[in-house]
């Protein structure tokens, strides 16, 4: 049951970053598709420094995008614990990442990342909060494809279960920081599908 104190509205987001989030306080305009969440380290940290893969766009105040090479790689560290937590590798997350994009290997594997992210106030240590977005009816859309097993393929041929699919599949991704000021500016928004 949702709770109109913080975030939790049912909505199941991203598998893979289950472990490490934790329900928004009072969120302002929660949609009814979306799943928004705070990260939080195994150590129960909510700092972060964020390294990427990819540039920042000049045309968009700073938000991490790709290079003509590959697409963006984001990885949060816990600045104390040195936990190392991928948000967002626009190689193997979101739907057309999912079910529609393919990548070379060299593209894949080529992409560290080792930027550091810093705010126009030379900021580097954030907390981040993550949105996704689910507006596909994946069971209409996919449920013939799925096998006996629960499984679906995905377009790199890897099998997954079906579930897991629906919760990494998202069609929308953004990322917020909120610098020790307590202003709040998005570091990534895109669109997945």
């Amino acid at each position: 049951m949702a709770n109109n104190n913080d975030s939790d509205n049912g909505v199941l987001g991203l598998y893979y970053l289950e472990k490490y989030t934790t329900p928004t306080q009072n969120p302002k305009q929660l949609l009814d598709f979306e799943w928004r969440r705070q990260l939080m380290s195994r150590s129960g940290n909510r700092n972060f420094r964020i390294k990427y893969y990819g540039n920042l766009d000049p045309t968009f105040d700073r938000l991490i995008v790709g290079t003509e090479f590959a697409p963006q790689k984001v990885v949060a560290i816990d600045p104390q614990s040195s936990e190392s937590i991928l948000l967002f590798d626009a190689c193997k997350h979101g739907y057309n990442a999912m079910l529609c994009d393919t990548y070379t290997t060299t593209q894949i594997e080529s992409r560290e990342t080792n930027r550091i992210y810093q705010d126009i106030l030379g900021n580097d240590i954030f907390e981040i909060v993550i949105s996704a977005y689910y507006q596909i009816d994946y069971e209409r859309e996919f449920r013939t494809e799925v096998d006996v097993e629960g499984k679906i393929e995905l377009i790199n041929t890897e099998k997954v279960d079906f579930a897991i699919l629906k919760r990494n599949a998202c069609d929308v991704l953004q990322i917020w920081a909120i610098n020790k000021e307590g202003v709040t500016f998005e570091i990534l928004s895109e669109e997945l599908a």
